[in-house]
């Protein structure tokens, strides 16, 4: 079944779709933990948040789903670490729409 968002083009769904990843400052405070170590334990995650253990978990859930973070079995141990090309690529998409908004020549319109 169509959702409202097959009415907008394939870039601008996936431009919103990570960014709306990044929307919970939860997850922006694990992508810096994770910035500083190669890899971290879950449970060292979850010391750094004030947040509950299962709270932790949904958000790196939405962080893997989205394909920012990746996650190793290490025995009972999930390891997680950046995926810093997933962040490059992010951070161009990003730049890349808006960079013509901030321009300061006119944007073609959509009729209004």
């Amino acid at each position: 079944m169509p959702t409202k968002a097959d009415r907008f083009s394939p870039d601008l769904v996936a431009v919103a779709t990570r960014a709306q990843t990044l929307s919970h400052p939860a997850r922006l405070k694990i992508l810096r933990v994770l910035a500083r170590h190669d890899r971290c334990i879950c449970g060292d995650i979850v010391e750094a948040l004030p947040l509950a253990q299962a709270t932790v978990s949904r958000h790196l859930k939405a962080l893997r789903e989205a394909g920012l973070v990746s996650v190793e079995q290490d025995g009972p141990r999930s390891c997680y670490c950046l995926r810093t090309d997933a962040l490059r690529r992010l951070s161009a998409d990003l730049s890349g729409f808006l960079a013509p908004l901030l321009a300061d020549e006119p944007l073609p319109t959509d009729g209004c």
